[in-house]
């Protein structure tokens, strides 16, 4: 890419396995940034129960996740979006099957899943924290934002 992001979407959907650890930090933390210049929506494949992990990772930036509720892709009254970013390989397949009937700018970010993690309570938080900050670093990036500079913890 040149020195410029490219032209910033006006409507954007996030996508994962279940909507309930990437695609909903990924959604929050792009309405965040743009409150005012961007509709964002998440969904998943099929959704998920809610992941305390993902609510704490997301409180330590100030956004509060507590009320998110799973959605399917086919809970969405539409799929008018500018750009659909797929975050998991089994939501791209979905996402690419739709673009098949559906006008769809599709991207795909893997993003690992850290519900995969194992260990303490420390190190599954810091796997979490790895996605919320990979997540922000390449939606700073996609959408021209300079990179976050945030305190070591």
């Amino acid at each position: 890419m040149s020195g410029s992001a490219r032209e910033r979407p006006g409507a954007v959907l996030f996508v994962c396995r279940q909507n309930v650890v990437r695609s909903p930090m990924a959604a929050a933390i792009a309405r965040h940034l743009f409150p005012q210049s961007m509709y964002v929506r998440s969904a998943g494949v099929r959704p998920g129960d809610p992941d305390p992990f993902t609510v704490a990772v997301m409180a330590e930036i100030g956004i509060d996740l507590s009320k998110h509720r799973p959605k399917a892709l086919e809970d969405l009254d539409d799929m008018n979006f500018d750009l659909v970013v797929t975050l998991a390989p089994e939501a791209h397949h979905k996402v690419l099957d739709l673009s098949r009937t559906e006008a769809l700018d599709v991207e795909y970010w893997p993003i690992i899943d850290p519900t995969a993690t194992s260990g303490s309570r420390a190190q599954i938080l810091d796997a979490y924290r790895a996605v919320r900050d990979e997540l922000e670093r390449r939606i700073r990036a996609r959408f021209g934002l300079p990179p976050a500079e945030r305190a070591a913890g």
